[in-house]
């Protein structure tokens, strides 16, 4: 199956999304999507299988002009969409969200579950995937949410899949499963659209790469025909040179310490230090432990024994609010989850910590907690008309900006970021950067734990390993290697 759309144009009110872009989608091709989150990719997308109607513009397949009414009817003619936002019903099974759209009957039109299990079972054999099927979806990881999404699709037989950022939650392990299906699939001539931020799995995987900004596209190249400066340059106007901003600051004194902690599940305790305007950064495989000593520290989680001192003294956080009152802050990697209430207005969720501050009387003053919120929102860069629209409307980079700025508001001494740029594009990333090192000038401490290795090299001033839940080494800045970090990661010396 062969997709080409051109000159698609599409607007909501007065907010014109696309202008003339043009793209071809050839079988067998592993076909890179890339630009900054509000590019338009999405929305391209989108209109491909029938979620949105363009306003000018043909899509024609294998030659015949063609539109979908639906997606429905787009994923009847092969055509399927694997979504950033995961269509998953929580209080059903694994099982049954694979087969809640065309469900195996037997004789007297039953469901027949024994039939659905042993055909999903084969297929996850096939493919190498792992998943407890029988189990309930919303007691399953993300990752695990995240590949019964992925199978569902294949098991379709599709002649093309879209992807949008399908790694941003999964292990490394999960990772290379999907790599190896992709290849599965772009041998049997499937077309496959991936839609991704990550420069190293576009370079790797994919064949062909479209950069889209503001709405058009920019350029259409071979993967081997470019590199990532090129791509980043096109995507938002800058060289990869200027990526990561220059580190100014000059640790201080040492103001936490953290000593023979044991989180729960741990059998080796966990020590280390932080500095005045430092940032920490913590590397290691997926599944090391790295978010399960942060959640530790925090309160979220329990430990047992150990203890953690701040300025000298020591301290034990019970809960959250322990920790926050101490002026820690946690920005969690899942956002959507549980950074943000995402019902709720911008404004609402940057002044949510800050009430009992802002509203001692326990009366809310609206006035106030607007101005605060416009305040920090501006500080940030949040791109928002109002601070009044639902934290929904927002892209990816904004909706971290908007977790950032409601922890920055209780002016925290120590901040703990969990993935602060995944899943957000190359412009918000550099402007993430650029508040941690503002926020380290003035004297806050920032501990990073990141899957990226060049965000770890870019912007740590030292960087703490840990493999399977035990501190495996803390580098200097001077001698932080990707070498270095992954021997220590993978339980090297």
């Amino acid at each position: 199956m062969e997709i080409s759309m051109t000159g698609i144009a599409k607007a909501f009110g007065t907010n014109q999304v696309l202008r003339d872009v043009s793209i071809t989608l050839k079988a067998g091709e592993v076909h890179a999507l890339m630009g900054e989150n509000g590019a338009g990719k999405s929305t391209l997308m989108n209109i491909l299988t029938g979620i949105h109607k363009a306003d000018a513009g043909t899509i024609t397949i294998d030659g015949v002009e063609t539109t979908y009414p639906n997606p429905r009817e787009a994923e009847k003619h092969g055509v399927a969409f694997i979504h950033q936002e995961l269509n998953i019903w929580p209080n059903l099974t694994l099982l049954e969200n694979l087969y809640l759209m065309r469900p195996i009957k037997n004789a007297f039109g039953m469901h027949d579950k024994k039939a659905m299990l042993a055909e999903a079972t084969a297929k996850c054999e096939e493919l190498n995937i792992d998943l407890p099927l029988t189990k309930e979806a919303g007691e399953c990881s993300v990752g695990q949410q995240q590949m019964t999404e992925i199978l569902r699709i294949l098991m379709l037989d599709a002649k093309v899949v879209i992807m949008d950022e399908p790694t941003a939650a999964l292990t490394e392990r999960e990772t290379d499963t999907l790599f190896h299906m992709m290849r599965q699939l772009k041998s049997r001539g499937v077309a496959i659209v991936y839609i991704s931020h990550r420069m190293e799995e576009v370079f790797t995987e994919c064949d062909t790469v479209t950069v889209m900004r503001d709405g058009h596209t920019i350029i259409t190249k071979p993967i081997g025909e470019t590199d990532v400066d090129e791509v980043v340059r096109h995507m938002v106007g800058r060289s990869i040179d200027e990526f990561y901003p220059e580190r100014t600051t000059t640790p201080g004194e040492e103001i936490l310490t953290v000593t023979d902690l044991i989180p729960d599940g741990f059998d080796n305790p966990i020590s280390f230090n932080l500095r005045k305007g430092e940032i920490l950064g913590v590397a290691g495989l997926m599944g090391a432990g790295r978010t399960e000593i942060m959640r530790a520290i925090f309160g979220v989680d329990n430990h047992n024994g150990g203890t953690i001192t701040l300025n000298g003294e020591s301290l034990h956080f019970k809960k959250p609010e322990d920790a926050i009152k101490a002026g820690i802050a946690f920005i969690t990697e899942d956002r959507k989850g549980e950074g943000l209430i995402l019902d709720f207005s911008i404004g609402s969720n940057i002044t949510l910590p800050a009430l009992k501050q802002l509203c001692p009387t326990h009366i809310l003053k609206k006035d106030k907690m607007v101005d605060f919120a416009d305040d920090l929102s501006r500080k940030l860069g949040v791109k928002t008309q109002s601070v009044h629209l639902p934290a929904s409307s927002l892209s990816g980079g904004n909706q971290q900006k908007v977790v950032i700025a409601k922890w920055i508001g209780l002016s925290p001494s120590i901040i703990i970021m969990d993935e602060p740029t995944r899943g957000i594009d190359i412009g918000a990333k550099r402007d993430i950067y650029d508040l941690m090192n503002d926020l380290t000038n003035e004297g806050v401490s920032i501990i990073m734990v990141s899957s990226e290795l060049p965000e770890i090299l870019g912007m740590s001033d030292r960087v703490m390993v840990i493999h399977e839940n035990s501190v495996a080494g803390i580098l200097d800045r001077e001698t932080a290697t990707p070498e270095s970090i992954m021997t220590l990661a993978t339980g090297g010396q």
